[in-house]
C-alpha cells in the first residue's frame, strides 16, 4: 500500500446556487432554532409563571455544565468541531423540546377525548407516546449531523457525544418546566426549604438521574457512528433504527416505573439504569483506547516515510501525552490559537491512523487515496507548531527502556535513524 505524498492538486468546482450555499442553510437552521426557542420558553412560562421560570431556569442549568464536560472528554481523541455540539445542543433544548411538548399535549388530549378515561390517557402518553415522539426528535439532531456532516462523524464515541449532548439540551428545558411546576405547588401549599417538592423534583431529577434522557438517546447516537463506519452498506440503516428502537424501549421502561409499585422507581433505577449506564460507558471508554491504540499502532508506517517524527505515535497514542502537548503549546508556544493547532494535529493523526487500519482490514473506499493524501497535507502544513510540543510530551510521559524496540513491538521495520531515542533527552 503506496503512501500518499503532500499537495494533491486542487480543483474548483462549480459555484452552487444561492439555497445550496453554506451561509444560507446555516441562517435558516439558526433562524428556525430561535424562533424554536422563542415558542418553548414562552410556553413553558406560561405553564409556570414567571417566578417558577426563573427558579426553574436557575435549577436546571446546574447539571448542564458538567454533562456537556462529560460527552466532550468522551471524544477527547477525535473531538467534533464545538459547532456541532452547539447545534446539537440547541436543537435539543428548543427544536425536539417545542416538537415534544406539542405533540405529547396533543396526543394525551386526543386519546383522553376518544376514551373518556384521562388518567389512563396520561399513563399510555408517558409510556408509549413519550418515549417515541421525544426519541425521535432528540434522533433528528443526530441524522442532521450524519448527513451533513459525516466527515465530522467519527464513529460510535462520536456519535453518542452528539447524541448525548443533544439530550443534554432536552433535559435542560424539560427540567426547567418540572421545576417550575413544582415551585408553583410549593408557593400553593406554603411548603419550602429541604422538605419541599421542589428540592424533591432537583433531587431526584437533578441529582440522582441527570443522565437519564443522555443515556437513552446515547444509544441512537451509537447505532449512527456503526453506521458511519465502512461496512455492508445493505446492513447500515439496520444499525441507527436499532439503537432508536433501544432508545425508545429504555425510555418507556423508566417512564413505566412508577406502574411497578412503590418501589417501582428504585428498582428500575438500581437495578438495570444504573447498571446500563456503567456498562455503557465502560463500552465507550474502551472504544475510545482502541482509537489510541490504532494509533499507536498504525503511525509508525509514517515516520518510516518521513511524515511524522519519532516521538510522535507514542505522543498521539496517549491521553495524558496529547493534554501536556496542548498544555505545553498554550503556556510557551503562543496560547490559545498553538493549543488549537495541536487539537487538530492530535485529531487528524488519529483519524489517519483509523483510516489506514481500515485499509488494512480489508475495509477500504474508492476515496482512500485522496483521503489520506489530505490528512497527511493537513498535518504537514501544522506540523512545525505541533511537533515542539509532542515531542516534548513524549519526553515526559515516556516510558521505561525496554529490550524489545518500538519499531519490533509494531511490526514495522526501524527506520534509517531508528537509534535515536525520541523520548530521553
Amino acid at each position: 500500500m503506496a503512501i500518499s505524498s503532500p499537495y494533491p492538486p486542487h480543483t474548483d468546482g462549480p459555484r452552487p446556487v444561492w439555497w445550496r450555499r453554506e451561509w444560507v442553510r446555516h441562517g435558516a437552521l439558526a433562524g428556525l432554532l430561535a424562533l424554536s426557542g422563542v415558542v418553548i420558553l414562552a410556553l413553558v412560562r406560561r405553564q409556570t409563571g414567571t417566578e417558577g421560570f426563573l427558579v426553574g431556569l436557575g435549577l436546571a442549568v446546574v447539571p448542564v455544565p458538567w454533562l456537556t464536560a462529560a460527552f466532550r472528554w468522551l471524544d477527547r481523541v477525535r473531538p467534533g468541531p464545538w459547532r456541532n455540539l452547539l447545534f446539537a445542543f440547541a436543537w435539543g433544548a428548543c427544536a425536539a423540546a417545542l416538537i415534544a411538548i406539542v405533540a405529547n399535549s396533543f396526543a394525551t388530549h386526543w386519546i383522553a377525548t376518544a376514551t373518556a378515561d384521562p388518567s389512563g390517557a396520561d399513563t399510555l402518553g408517558a409510556t408509549v407516546i413519550a418515549p417515541v415522539v421525544e426519541e425521535s426528535a432528540k434522533a433528528a439532531a443526530v441524522l442532521l449531523v450524519f448527513v451533513f456532516r459525516r466527515r465530522d462523524f467519527t464513529g460510535p464515541v462520536g456519535g453518542a457525544a452528539i447524541a448525548g449532548v443533544t439530550a443534554t439540551g432536552f433535559a435542560f428545558t424539560e427540567n426547567i418546566l418540572y421545576l417550575g411546576n413544582a415551585f408553583g405547588t410549593d408557593q400553593s401549599i406554603g411548603t419550602s426549604g429541604i422538605v419541599s417538592v421542589t428540592a424533591a423534583t432537583f433531587f431526584v431529577r437533578g441529582v440522582m438521574s441527570p443522565f437519564a434522557h443522555p443515556l437513552f438517546t446515547v444509544f441512537t447516537g451509537i447505532g449512527f457512528g456503526l453506521a458511519a463506519l465502512p461496512r455492508g452498506r445493505r446492513l447500515r440503516v439496520l444499525f441507527p433504527v436499532g439503537g432508536l428502537l433501544l432508545a425508545m424501549g429504555m425510555h418507556a421502561l423508566w417512564n413505566g416505573s412508577a406502574a411497578f409499585g412503590q418501589f417501582g422507581f428504585l428498582v428500575v433505577y438500581g437495578g438495570f439504569m444504573a447498571p446500563a449506564f456503567g456498562l455503557l460507558a465502560w463500552l465507550l471508554i474502551r472504544s475510545r483506547q482502541r482509537e489510541l491504540r490504532v494509533a499507536r499502532e498504525e503511525l509508525p508506517v509514517y515516520v518510516y516515510a518521513g511524515w511524522l517524527a519519532p516521538a510522535e505515535p507514542f505522543a498521539l497514542g496517549s491521553l495524558r501525552a496529547r493534554r501536556l502537548a496542548r498544555d505545553h503549546a498554550r503556556r510557551f508556544l503562543g496560547g490559545r490559537p498553538a493549543a488549537r493547532a495541536v487539537v487538530h494535529y492530535e485529531t487528524t493523526a488519529t483519524e489517519l491512523a483509523l483510516l489506514r487500519h481500515r485499509a488494512r482490514a480489508g475495509r477500504i473506499g474508492p476515496d482512500f487515496a485522496t483521503r489520506e493524501h489530505e490528512l497527511l497535507t493537513a498535518l504537514w502544513r501544522t506540523r512545525a507548531s505541533s511537533r515542539p510540543a509532542l515531542e516534548y510530551a513524549a519526553q515526559v510521559t515516556a516510558p521505561p527502556p525496554s529490550p524489545v524496540t518500538y519499531w519490533q513491538r509494531y511490526g514495522h521495520p526501524a527506520p534509517p535513524y531508528a537509534g535515536y531515542n525520541p523520548y530521553r533527552t
